[in-house]
């Protein structure tokens, strides 16, 4: 009789499979909740511990790791020692593993978990079952995945039985299983700070210390393949997406509607939500290649966002969408009433998702972006870059606040305190370089990713007055404008001024400072320095 052994975490399709394999021929042996949701569905099993001898202990740690169940799995057919040394200590053979491991992702995931109960997540047994089976995949079919149960039993039903081919492709297969649960466990332990005796997992991202987290000298990074995309940013280009454990956001997301995700789709709804999370109250963005074509807060989610997609509305056409509210009836109403490609909110209230319906085409997804992690990756030819997400943390509280310096004789308003904290927020997501003018409640006019300050302002100028067909100065006049980084000369801040704009906000940090300051003074501008930059390249 054939032996197969089976202990798995993910119990989806195990009594059907258990089923199958009985009815081959196979001698089922199990351990715990295995073993025991296969006899409760009539099944013959034998417990590990009537192979090995002894009792599965230390609350389970223990129940696998030994001779007569690696034997059996290592033993090789074709070495007659092999055979031989089985047969004088009593070890049968194994022709079928079937394990998959603990649920350290999903447990790693919880929040609030006590790290004493996420170590004990850690499988030991099950990656050693699965890589010895994989070692001596010749003889030994190893199945990590309840998706391959039905492929294993057509295998098993082939004439001349399982091929070559198929039960080295499993034995891959089991090895990338195994290797990304340690990738898994060693980035989650990444995280974890000592202090003293205690563990724990910080939920918001640490500034570097002696010890440094962020950047450890081994960088393990897991994720899990969601699905293939069409292609990537051009036709000729394969793509897929992935999400990193534990999964968030747009690793996470509930698609509720409409055509394929493609690549780019993704970059857009990636450039809105991060937009959309720098804001407490109502908030949208409409988004063209990752830029915003405009955003805007409101009192009600629909006000939010009918204010961006009429901030630039010609461009705004057939854009993506981000919000920090749920979807209600009356913001699917006012999305629908234009072509919108992509949208994404943290819900979607049930009474809005028939409006949304009537345009079958537009995709619609839920995503929680509450439990980010804080650090993100990029990759260039044959590297990987890794830094803590940008979060304009300086605005989050309203303005004037500490850390922000008046440089200019002229203090601004109440009003234009408000205005610059809004476009500080927005600029910080906005190609670089950039320049954007605003008021308290919306964009007016985006300059991104020019070469020079001078440019940004003439795009946003051009761009402002293009669409609208009006004269500029009546569109910006009163505005407050926004500089990613500092003005390395003064003609950006001439340009500002010349726009209409009366309040500047800017890194400062120029060996021309003071010549740009002055330039400020002579237009009357009132000109706030936050000394932090937000570049986005």
């Amino acid at each position: 009789m054939r032996r197969a052994i089976l202990s798995v975490s993910d119990k989806k399709g195990l009594v059907p499979f258990g089923q199958a394999l009985a009815a081959r021929g196979f001698e089922l042996v199990s351990t715990g909740g295995t073993a025991k949701a296969l006899a409760e569905a009539g099944l013959p099993v034998v417990n590990v511990s009537d192979v090995t001898g002894f009792p599965e202990m230390m609350d389970g740690r223990v129940k696998t790791l030994h001779p007569k169940i690696h034997g059996g799995i290592l033993a090789r057919r074709h070495h007659p020692e092999d055979l031989a040394l089985a047969a004088e200590h009593g070890i049968g053979m194994v022709d079928l593993v079937v394990v998959n491991l603990y649920p350290f992702v999903e447990t790693a995931a919880k929040p609030g978990i006590h790290f004493d109960d996420l170590i004990e997540q850690i499988d030991i047994g099950g990656p050693s079952l699965v890589r010895a089976a994989a070692k001596n995949f010749r003889d030994v079919l190893i199945v990590v995945s309840p998706k391959d149960y039905d492929e294993v039993i057509a295998e098993l039903d082939r004439s001349g039985g399982p091929s070559l081919e198929f039960r080295f492709d499993l034995a891959r297969r089991a090895f990338a299983h195994t290797g990304s649960y340690d990738t898994a466990i060693a980035g989650t332990l990444d995280e974890v700070v000592v202090d003293g005796e205690a563990f724990s997992r910080p939920q918001a991202p640490r500034p570097p210390g002696p010890v440094d987290p962020f950047a450890p000298d081994e960088l393990a990074v897991h994720a899990h393949k969601l699905r293939d995309l069409r292609y990537g940013e051009n036709p000729h280009q394969p793509a897929a997406w992935y999400a990193i454990d534990p999964p968030s956001g747009l690793g996470a997301p509930a698609i509720l509607q409409g055509k394929e995700l493609s690549f780019t789709n993704l970059l857009d709804l990636d450039a809105a939500a991060r937009i959309v999370l720098e804001f407490s109250e109502p908030a949208a963005a409409v988004i063209k290649h990752t830029n915003p074509c405009g955003v805007a807060t409101g009192a009600t989610m629909a006000e939010a966002y009918v204010r961006a997609r009429e901030a630039d509305a010609l461009a705004a056409f057939g854009g993506i969408i981000g919000l920090n509210r749920a979807i209600d009836v009356d913001t699917a109403t006012a999305i629908v009433s234009t072509f919108i490609e992509a949208v994404v909110a943290p819900s979607v209230d049930e009474a809005a998702r028939p409006i949304l319906a009537k345009k079958a085409n537009l995709r619609v997804l839920e995503a929680d972006f509450g439990a980010l992690g804080g650090n993100e990756y990029r990759s260039i030819l044959g590297a990987l870059l890794v830094q803590q997400r940008d979060q304009v943390v300086e605005a989050h509280t309203p303005w004037p606040a500490d850390g922000l310096k008046v440089v200019t004789r002229r203090q601004p308003t109440a009003e234009e305190w408000q205005a610059l904290r809004f476009a500080w927020r927005v600029m910080a997501h906005v190609k670089s370089n950039t320049v954007i003018f605003t008021d308290a409640f919306r964009t007016l006019a985006i300059g991104a990713g020019q070469m020079s300050r001078v440019d940004a302002v003439k795009v946003a100028t051009m761009k402002a007055a293009g669409w609208k067909s009006a004269d500029v100065t009546a569109i910006l006049k009163g505005s407050v404008a926004a500089s990613d980084a500092f003005f390395p000369f003064r003609d950006g801040l001439d340009a500002v001024a010349a726009a209409g704009a009366t309040a500047v906000v800017q890194p400062g940090g120029s060996v021309k400072d003071a010549e740009v300051i002055a330039a400020a003074d002579e237009h009357g501008l009132a000109m706030v320095f936050t000394g932090r930059r937000h570049f986005r390249h």
